[in-house]
Protein backbone atom coordinates (compact mmCIF):
# COMPACT_ATOMS: atom_id res chain seq x y z
CA UNK A 1 0.00 0.00 0.00
CA UNK A 2 1.12 3.46 -1.14
CA UNK A 3 1.45 6.41 1.47
CA UNK A 4 -1.42 7.98 -0.52
CA UNK A 5 -3.78 5.10 0.08
CA UNK A 6 -2.44 4.78 3.55
CA UNK A 7 -3.38 8.21 4.43
CA UNK A 8 -6.89 8.20 2.99
CA UNK A 9 -7.84 4.30 4.47
CA UNK A 10 -7.27 6.38 7.27
CA UNK A 11 -9.70 8.70 7.29
CA UNK A 12 -12.46 6.58 5.93
CA UNK A 13 -15.64 6.66 7.77
CA UNK A 14 -14.34 9.77 9.16
CA UNK A 15 -16.60 12.89 9.63
CA UNK A 16 -14.50 15.34 7.53
CA UNK A 17 -15.02 19.11 6.75
CA UNK A 18 -13.70 21.13 3.98
CA UNK A 19 -13.78 24.77 4.13
CA UNK A 20 -13.64 26.32 0.89
CA UNK A 21 -14.89 24.85 -2.11
CA UNK A 22 -12.43 26.39 -4.49
CA UNK A 23 -9.82 25.17 -7.34
CA UNK A 24 -7.91 23.47 -4.80
CA UNK A 25 -10.41 21.97 -2.44
CA UNK A 26 -12.86 20.13 -5.31
CA UNK A 27 -10.68 16.96 -6.09
CA UNK A 28 -9.77 16.61 -2.68
CA UNK A 29 -14.05 16.15 -2.00
CA UNK A 30 -13.84 13.86 -4.30
CA UNK A 31 -10.92 11.86 -3.21
CA UNK A 32 -12.69 12.02 0.31
CA UNK A 33 -15.96 10.78 -0.97
CA UNK A 34 -14.26 7.72 -2.93
CA UNK A 35 -12.46 6.72 0.17
CA UNK A 36 -15.61 6.53 2.25
CA UNK A 37 -15.53 9.16 4.12
CA UNK A 38 -18.85 11.63 5.56
CA UNK A 39 -17.71 14.86 3.48
CA UNK A 40 -19.46 18.24 4.74
CA UNK A 41 -18.53 21.10 1.95
CA UNK A 42 -18.58 24.49 3.74
CA UNK A 43 -18.42 27.44 1.29
CA UNK A 44 -19.71 31.31 1.94
CA UNK A 45 -21.38 31.38 -1.55
CA UNK A 46 -24.75 31.38 -1.20
CA UNK A 47 -26.88 27.98 -2.78
CA UNK A 48 -28.05 30.11 -5.57
CA UNK A 49 -24.81 31.00 -6.97
CA UNK A 50 -23.01 27.86 -6.52
CA UNK A 51 -21.69 26.60 -9.82
CA UNK A 52 -22.31 23.36 -11.51
CA UNK A 53 -19.36 21.44 -10.23
CA UNK A 54 -20.60 22.14 -6.76
CA UNK A 55 -23.92 20.85 -6.81
CA UNK A 56 -22.20 17.46 -8.47
CA UNK A 57 -20.50 17.41 -5.38
CA UNK A 58 -23.25 17.35 -3.39
CA UNK A 59 -25.02 14.62 -5.84
CA UNK A 60 -22.21 12.50 -5.00
CA UNK A 61 -22.51 12.42 -1.92
CA UNK A 62 -20.89 15.54 -0.07
CA UNK A 63 -22.97 17.50 2.78
CA UNK A 64 -23.04 21.41 1.38
CA UNK A 65 -23.26 24.12 4.07
CA UNK A 66 -23.09 27.03 2.61
CA UNK A 67 -23.98 30.70 2.52
CA UNK A 68 -23.26 33.54 5.46
CA UNK A 69 -23.55 31.53 8.24
CA UNK A 70 -21.60 28.27 6.75
CA UNK A 71 -19.24 28.00 9.38
CA UNK A 72 -21.50 27.44 12.29
CA UNK A 73 -22.54 24.52 14.04
CA UNK A 74 -19.79 22.10 12.04
CA UNK A 75 -18.37 19.07 13.82
CA UNK A 76 -15.66 16.87 12.41
CA UNK A 77 -13.00 14.77 13.25
CA UNK A 78 -10.72 16.61 10.39
CA UNK A 79 -10.98 19.84 8.66
CA UNK A 80 -9.15 20.81 5.87
CA UNK A 81 -8.63 24.57 6.07
CA UNK A 82 -8.46 26.63 2.30
CA UNK A 83 -5.18 28.37 2.08
CA UNK A 84 -7.28 31.86 2.19
CA UNK A 85 -9.16 31.36 5.88
CA UNK A 86 -6.97 32.06 8.72
CA UNK A 87 -5.80 29.16 11.17
CA UNK A 88 -6.67 31.76 13.86
CA UNK A 89 -10.40 32.07 12.81
CA UNK A 90 -12.27 31.37 15.72
CA UNK A 91 -14.83 28.87 14.51
CA UNK A 92 -11.42 27.10 13.31
CA UNK A 93 -10.56 27.67 17.19
CA UNK A 94 -13.82 25.90 18.26
CA UNK A 95 -13.20 22.79 15.80
CA UNK A 96 -10.02 22.74 17.69
CA UNK A 97 -11.05 23.13 21.06
CA UNK A 98 -13.71 20.27 20.19
CA UNK A 99 -10.80 17.97 19.05
CA UNK A 100 -10.97 18.11 15.51
CA UNK A 101 -7.97 17.76 13.16
CA UNK A 102 -7.34 20.86 11.26
CA UNK A 103 -4.97 19.86 8.01
CA UNK A 104 -5.22 21.05 4.28
CA UNK A 105 -5.32 19.99 0.65
CA UNK A 106 -1.20 20.96 0.35
CA UNK A 107 -0.44 19.44 3.61
CA UNK A 108 -2.13 16.23 2.77
CA UNK A 109 0.07 15.96 -0.48
CA UNK A 110 3.45 17.06 1.20
CA UNK A 111 2.63 13.98 3.40
CA UNK A 112 1.80 11.56 0.76
CA UNK A 113 3.76 12.59 -2.20
CA UNK A 114 6.36 9.51 -3.52
CA UNK A 115 8.35 11.87 -5.45
CA UNK A 116 11.09 15.24 -4.99
CA UNK A 117 9.95 18.33 -4.00
CA UNK A 118 11.08 21.88 -5.00
CA UNK A 119 8.90 24.44 -3.75
CA UNK A 120 8.85 28.40 -3.84
CA UNK A 121 7.65 31.35 -1.89
CA UNK A 122 8.03 34.71 -2.03
CA UNK A 123 6.45 38.25 -2.30
CA UNK A 124 7.28 38.88 -5.92
CA UNK A 125 8.24 36.33 -8.43
CA UNK A 126 7.11 33.01 -6.92
CA UNK A 127 5.05 31.86 -10.42
CA UNK A 128 7.98 32.71 -13.01
CA UNK A 129 10.89 31.19 -10.59
CA UNK A 130 8.33 28.26 -10.21
CA UNK A 131 8.33 27.86 -13.77
CA UNK A 132 11.56 28.61 -14.44
CA UNK A 133 12.64 25.69 -12.13
CA UNK A 134 10.04 23.32 -13.42
CA UNK A 135 11.08 24.28 -17.39
CA UNK A 136 14.67 23.41 -16.81
CA UNK A 137 14.13 20.05 -14.95
CA UNK A 138 12.31 19.22 -18.13
CA UNK A 139 14.65 20.55 -19.84
CA UNK A 140 16.81 17.76 -18.63
CA UNK A 141 14.36 15.01 -19.58
CA UNK A 142 13.05 14.79 -15.84
CA UNK A 143 8.66 13.77 -15.69
CA UNK A 144 7.89 17.50 -13.57
CA UNK A 145 4.45 18.23 -11.37
CA UNK A 146 3.88 21.95 -11.66
CA UNK A 147 1.33 23.15 -9.22
CA UNK A 148 0.23 24.22 -6.07
CA UNK A 149 -0.38 27.99 -5.68
CA UNK A 150 0.24 27.99 -9.53
CA UNK A 151 -3.45 26.76 -10.17
CA UNK A 152 -3.13 22.67 -10.67
CA UNK A 153 -3.93 20.96 -7.41
CA UNK A 154 -1.21 18.06 -6.70
CA UNK A 155 -2.57 16.34 -4.27
CA UNK A 156 -4.93 14.02 -7.09
CA UNK A 157 -1.90 13.21 -9.09
CA UNK A 158 -0.06 11.57 -6.55
CA UNK A 159 -1.24 8.03 -7.84
CA UNK A 160 0.56 8.69 -11.28
CA UNK A 161 3.97 10.33 -9.49
CA UNK A 162 6.89 8.35 -9.67
CA UNK A 163 9.55 8.22 -6.89
CA UNK A 164 12.19 9.59 -9.78
CA UNK A 165 10.15 12.62 -11.07
CA UNK A 166 9.70 15.72 -9.87
CA UNK A 167 6.84 17.95 -8.06
CA UNK A 168 7.73 21.93 -8.40
CA UNK A 169 5.70 23.75 -5.94
CA UNK A 170 4.47 26.96 -5.66
CA UNK A 171 3.26 28.21 -2.06
CA UNK A 172 1.72 31.18 -0.69
CA UNK A 173 1.65 32.29 2.85
CA UNK A 174 -2.05 31.46 3.46
CA UNK A 175 -0.76 27.92 2.23
CA UNK A 176 2.47 27.59 4.44
CA UNK A 177 0.75 29.21 7.64
CA UNK A 178 0.39 25.96 9.39
CA UNK A 179 2.57 23.38 7.33
CA UNK A 180 4.45 21.30 9.42
CA UNK A 181 6.35 19.90 6.98
CA UNK A 182 8.95 21.30 4.13
CA UNK A 183 10.33 20.35 0.77
CA UNK A 184 13.86 18.92 -0.16
CA UNK A 185 14.87 21.73 -1.88
CA UNK A 186 12.79 25.61 -0.57
CA UNK A 187 13.41 28.66 -2.07
CA UNK A 188 12.65 32.35 -0.98
CA UNK A 189 12.58 34.84 -3.92
CA UNK A 190 12.42 37.91 -1.89
CA UNK A 191 10.04 38.97 1.12
CA UNK A 192 8.43 42.49 1.47
CA UNK A 193 5.24 43.93 2.65
CA UNK A 194 2.20 41.92 1.76
CA UNK A 195 -1.40 40.15 2.34
CA UNK A 196 -1.51 42.05 5.60
CA UNK A 197 -5.55 42.60 5.23
CA UNK A 198 -5.12 38.82 6.29
CA UNK A 199 -2.00 38.31 8.08
CA UNK A 200 -1.98 40.38 11.39
CA UNK A 201 0.96 41.91 10.91
CA UNK A 202 4.62 41.61 9.11
CA UNK A 203 6.21 39.35 11.48
CA UNK A 204 2.85 36.52 11.37
CA UNK A 205 3.78 37.14 7.59
CA UNK A 206 7.21 36.65 7.72
CA UNK A 207 7.08 33.96 10.16
CA UNK A 208 4.09 32.56 7.67
CA UNK A 209 7.02 32.39 4.80
CA UNK A 210 9.38 30.45 7.16
CA UNK A 211 7.53 27.59 7.21
CA UNK A 212 8.72 26.51 3.71
CA UNK A 213 12.63 25.74 5.39
CA UNK A 214 11.48 25.33 9.03
CA UNK A 215 11.08 21.80 8.47
CA UNK A 216 13.74 20.93 6.44
CA UNK A 217 16.42 17.98 7.47
CA UNK A 218 20.36 17.98 6.89
CA UNK A 219 20.96 17.45 3.39
CA UNK A 220 18.20 19.75 2.25
CA UNK A 221 18.77 23.14 0.35
CA UNK A 222 17.52 26.75 1.26
CA UNK A 223 17.76 29.02 -1.64
CA UNK A 224 17.54 32.55 -0.72
CA UNK A 225 17.97 36.43 -2.16
CA UNK A 226 20.86 37.89 -0.16
CA UNK A 227 19.97 41.09 -1.90
CA UNK A 228 16.38 41.13 0.35
CA UNK A 229 17.22 41.94 4.09
CA UNK A 230 14.64 39.94 5.48
CA UNK A 231 15.42 36.69 3.24
CA UNK A 232 19.52 37.40 4.19
CA UNK A 233 19.12 37.32 7.56
CA UNK A 234 17.24 33.72 7.16
CA UNK A 235 18.96 30.30 8.25
CA UNK A 236 18.26 26.67 7.27
CA UNK A 237 18.93 23.81 9.08
CA UNK A 238 20.84 22.24 6.22
CA UNK A 239 22.64 23.52 2.78
CA UNK A 240 21.74 27.09 1.91
CA UNK A 241 22.59 28.85 -1.17
CA UNK A 242 22.53 32.89 -1.95
CA UNK A 243 22.32 34.47 -5.08
CA UNK A 244 22.41 38.23 -5.77
CA UNK A 245 22.43 40.68 -8.47
CA UNK A 246 25.32 43.20 -5.96
CA UNK A 247 27.93 40.79 -4.91
CA UNK A 248 29.22 37.29 -5.39
CA UNK A 249 27.81 34.96 -2.89
CA UNK A 250 28.50 31.08 -1.99
CA UNK A 251 26.77 30.06 -5.36
CA UNK A 252 24.71 32.41 -7.92
CA UNK A 253 25.37 36.11 -8.98
CA UNK A 254 25.58 38.62 -11.59
CA UNK A 255 28.74 39.40 -13.25
CA UNK A 256 29.43 41.60 -15.98
CA UNK A 257 26.14 41.12 -17.86
CA UNK A 258 26.36 36.89 -17.03
CA UNK A 259 24.34 35.24 -14.43
CA UNK A 260 27.26 32.86 -12.78
CA UNK A 261 27.70 29.83 -10.33
CA UNK A 262 30.28 29.66 -8.05
CA UNK A 263 32.43 31.18 -10.63
CA UNK A 264 31.31 30.02 -13.97
CA UNK A 265 29.83 32.04 -16.46
CA UNK A 266 26.20 29.83 -16.66
CA UNK A 267 23.97 32.29 -18.83
CA UNK A 268 24.49 35.63 -20.29
CA UNK A 269 21.59 37.96 -19.25
CA UNK A 270 20.98 39.42 -22.64
CA UNK A 271 19.94 35.57 -23.42
CA UNK A 272 16.81 36.01 -21.18
CA UNK A 273 13.60 36.86 -23.58
CA UNK A 274 11.06 37.82 -20.65
CA UNK A 275 12.14 41.94 -19.62
CA UNK A 276 13.56 43.37 -16.49
CA UNK A 277 15.96 42.93 -13.72
CA UNK A 278 13.12 41.33 -11.41
CA UNK A 279 13.10 38.09 -13.86
CA UNK A 280 17.71 37.99 -13.92
CA UNK A 281 16.77 38.05 -10.15
CA UNK A 282 13.95 34.73 -11.18
CA UNK A 283 16.60 33.00 -13.26
CA UNK A 284 19.29 32.92 -10.36
CA UNK A 285 16.82 31.69 -7.93
CA UNK A 286 16.05 29.14 -10.12
CA UNK A 287 19.37 28.17 -10.88
CA UNK A 288 20.43 27.78 -7.46
CA UNK A 289 17.32 25.54 -7.03
CA UNK A 290 18.38 22.93 -9.25
CA UNK A 291 21.96 22.92 -8.68
CA UNK A 292 23.59 19.59 -9.38
CA UNK A 293 20.28 18.78 -11.08
CA UNK A 294 20.46 20.43 -14.93
CA UNK A 295 23.29 20.94 -17.28
CA UNK A 296 24.12 24.64 -17.74
CA UNK A 297 23.20 23.48 -21.87
CA UNK A 298 19.60 22.86 -20.03
CA UNK A 299 19.29 25.93 -18.81
CA UNK A 300 20.62 28.15 -21.73
CA UNK A 301 17.92 26.20 -23.64
CA UNK A 302 14.81 27.13 -21.46
CA UNK A 303 16.42 30.87 -21.69
CA UNK A 304 16.49 30.94 -24.83
CA UNK A 305 13.14 29.51 -25.34
CA UNK A 306 11.11 31.02 -22.13
CA UNK A 307 8.57 34.16 -23.10
CA UNK A 308 7.17 34.33 -19.85
CA UNK A 309 3.82 33.54 -17.80
CA UNK A 310 0.82 35.03 -18.28
CA UNK A 311 -0.78 38.04 -16.27
CA UNK A 312 3.30 38.60 -15.86
CA UNK A 313 4.35 42.01 -18.03
CA UNK A 314 2.98 39.71 -21.06
CA UNK A 315 2.51 41.70 -24.14
CA UNK A 316 -1.11 41.73 -25.40
CA UNK A 317 -1.28 43.72 -28.45
CA UNK A 318 0.44 46.45 -30.52
CA UNK A 319 -1.87 48.57 -31.88
CA UNK A 320 -0.94 51.83 -33.88
CA UNK A 321 2.12 51.75 -32.32
CA UNK A 322 1.18 51.88 -28.79
CA UNK A 323 2.68 48.52 -26.79
CA UNK A 324 -0.34 47.18 -24.47
CA UNK A 325 1.64 45.23 -21.57
CA UNK A 326 -0.60 43.05 -18.95
CA UNK A 327 0.97 42.92 -15.28
CA UNK A 328 -2.19 41.86 -13.58
CA UNK A 329 -0.73 39.85 -11.41
CA UNK A 330 1.73 43.02 -9.88
CA UNK A 331 -0.70 43.10 -6.55
CA UNK A 332 1.85 44.74 -4.62
CA UNK A 333 3.99 48.11 -4.68
CA UNK A 334 6.92 46.14 -5.34
CA UNK A 335 5.76 44.22 -8.09
CA UNK A 336 4.49 47.10 -9.65
CA UNK A 337 7.86 48.62 -8.97
CA UNK A 338 9.47 45.52 -10.76
CA UNK A 339 7.69 45.75 -13.39
CA UNK A 340 8.01 49.71 -14.10
CA UNK A 341 11.61 48.99 -13.75
CA UNK A 342 11.55 46.39 -16.80
CA UNK A 343 10.67 49.41 -19.29
CA UNK A 344 13.36 51.72 -20.47
CA UNK A 345 10.74 54.70 -21.20
CA UNK A 346 8.40 56.17 -19.19
CA UNK A 347 5.22 54.31 -19.46
CA UNK A 348 1.37 55.26 -18.72
CA UNK A 349 -0.12 53.36 -15.62
CA UNK A 350 -3.41 51.75 -14.76
CA UNK A 351 -3.11 50.65 -11.22
CA UNK A 352 -5.61 50.51 -8.45
CA UNK A 353 -7.58 47.82 -6.67
CA UNK A 354 -8.69 45.86 -3.18
CA UNK A 355 -7.09 47.57 -0.52
CA UNK A 356 -4.65 45.13 2.03
CA UNK A 357 -3.83 47.66 3.82
CA UNK A 358 0.07 47.58 3.25
CA UNK A 359 1.76 50.98 2.71
CA UNK A 360 2.19 52.88 -0.73
CA UNK A 361 4.98 55.19 0.15
CA UNK A 362 7.73 53.34 -1.69
CA UNK A 363 5.99 53.69 -4.89
CA UNK A 364 6.02 56.88 -5.40
CA UNK A 365 9.03 58.00 -6.57
CA UNK A 366 8.95 55.16 -8.47
CA UNK A 367 5.90 56.59 -10.18
CA UNK A 368 7.75 59.61 -10.27
CA UNK A 369 10.38 58.14 -12.19
CA UNK A 370 9.08 55.64 -14.48
CA UNK A 371 5.35 56.51 -15.02
CA UNK A 372 4.24 60.09 -17.43
CA UNK A 373 0.87 59.50 -17.06
CA UNK A 374 -1.28 57.48 -14.08
CA UNK A 375 -4.59 56.02 -14.34
CA UNK A 376 -6.35 55.39 -11.12
CA UNK A 377 -9.52 53.21 -10.39
CA UNK A 378 -10.19 51.10 -7.30
CA UNK A 379 -9.80 51.67 -3.19
CA UNK A 380 -6.44 52.28 -2.99
CA UNK A 381 -6.55 55.15 -6.03
CA UNK A 382 -6.34 57.71 -3.52
CA UNK A 383 -2.95 56.03 -1.36
CA UNK A 384 -1.13 55.64 -4.84
CA UNK A 385 -2.16 59.64 -5.55
CA UNK A 386 -0.74 59.99 -2.35
CA UNK A 387 2.12 59.02 -2.67
CA UNK A 388 2.87 60.03 -6.28
CA UNK A 389 2.40 63.79 -4.39
CA UNK A 390 4.54 62.81 -1.70
CA UNK A 391 7.58 62.27 -3.16
CA UNK A 392 10.27 64.30 -3.17
CA UNK A 393 10.81 64.22 -7.13
CA UNK A 394 9.75 67.72 -8.55
CA UNK A 395 8.55 65.72 -11.53
CA UNK A 396 5.21 63.95 -11.37
CA UNK A 397 2.99 61.87 -13.30
CA UNK A 398 -0.22 63.27 -15.03
CA UNK A 399 -2.59 61.64 -12.59
CA UNK A 400 -6.47 60.89 -13.71
CA UNK A 401 -9.07 59.17 -11.74
CA UNK A 402 -11.24 56.76 -13.51
CA UNK A 403 -14.84 55.54 -12.07
CA UNK A 404 -13.66 51.82 -12.74
CA UNK A 405 -11.20 49.46 -14.00
CA UNK A 406 -13.06 49.52 -17.87
CA UNK A 407 -13.00 53.50 -17.54
CA UNK A 408 -9.04 53.66 -16.61
CA UNK A 409 -8.14 51.22 -19.23
CA UNK A 410 -10.25 53.19 -22.12
CA UNK A 411 -8.92 56.58 -20.86
CA UNK A 412 -4.65 55.40 -20.94
CA UNK A 413 -5.58 53.85 -24.54
CA UNK A 414 -7.30 57.04 -25.38
CA UNK A 415 -3.94 59.13 -24.03
CA UNK A 416 -1.49 56.64 -26.11
CA UNK A 417 0.18 58.30 -28.94
CA UNK A 418 2.34 56.11 -31.26
CA UNK A 419 5.41 54.87 -29.39
CA UNK A 420 3.78 54.63 -25.73
CA UNK A 421 3.42 52.01 -23.63
CA UNK A 422 0.64 51.25 -21.39
CA UNK A 423 0.69 48.81 -18.62
CA UNK A 424 -1.46 47.68 -16.20
CA UNK A 425 0.24 46.85 -13.26
CA UNK A 426 -2.50 47.70 -10.63
CA UNK A 427 0.16 47.20 -7.38
CA UNK A 428 -3.10 46.04 -5.45
CA UNK A 429 -5.32 42.68 -5.49
CA UNK A 430 -8.19 42.31 -7.67
CA UNK A 431 -11.06 41.58 -5.37
CA UNK A 432 -13.12 44.88 -5.11
CA UNK A 433 -14.11 44.34 -8.94
CA UNK A 434 -12.84 41.09 -10.00
CA UNK A 435 -12.54 36.93 -8.38
CA UNK A 436 -9.07 37.13 -9.28
CA UNK A 437 -6.22 38.32 -10.78
CA UNK A 438 -6.08 36.18 -13.78
CA UNK A 439 -9.98 37.48 -14.20
CA UNK A 440 -8.85 40.58 -13.76
CA UNK A 441 -6.23 40.32 -17.03
CA UNK A 442 -8.44 38.29 -19.17
CA UNK A 443 -10.57 41.64 -18.58
CA UNK A 444 -8.05 43.82 -19.95
CA UNK A 445 -6.79 41.74 -22.61
CA UNK A 446 -9.89 41.45 -23.53
CA UNK A 447 -10.70 45.25 -23.56
CA UNK A 448 -7.75 45.78 -25.36
CA UNK A 449 -8.40 43.58 -28.03
CA UNK A 450 -11.84 45.42 -28.89
CA UNK A 451 -9.78 48.71 -29.31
Amino acid sequence: MTDFERYFEALRGKNIAVLGLGVSNRPLVRLLLEFGCNVTGCDRTPREKLDDEVLELERSGCRLKVGEDYLEGVEADVVFRTPGMHPGNPAIQALVQRGAEITSEMEAFFEVAPCFIVAVTGSDGKTTTTTLIAEMLKAQGKTVWLGGNIGTPLLPLCREMKQEDYAVVELSSFQLMDMKRSPQRAVVTNLAPNHLDVHKDMEEYVQAKKNIFRFQKQGDLLVLNADNPITASFTGVGQTHFFSRKERTNCVWEENGAICRRGKKILDTRDILIPGTHNIENYMAAIAAVDGLVSDEAICRVARNFGGVEHRIELVRVKDGVKFYNDSIASSPSRTIAGLRSFTQKVILIAGGYDKHIPYDVLGPELCDHVSKLFLCGATAGKIRAAAEQAENPVKPEVTDCADFESAVRAAAAAAKPGDIVLMSPASASFDQFKNFMVRGECFKKIVKEL
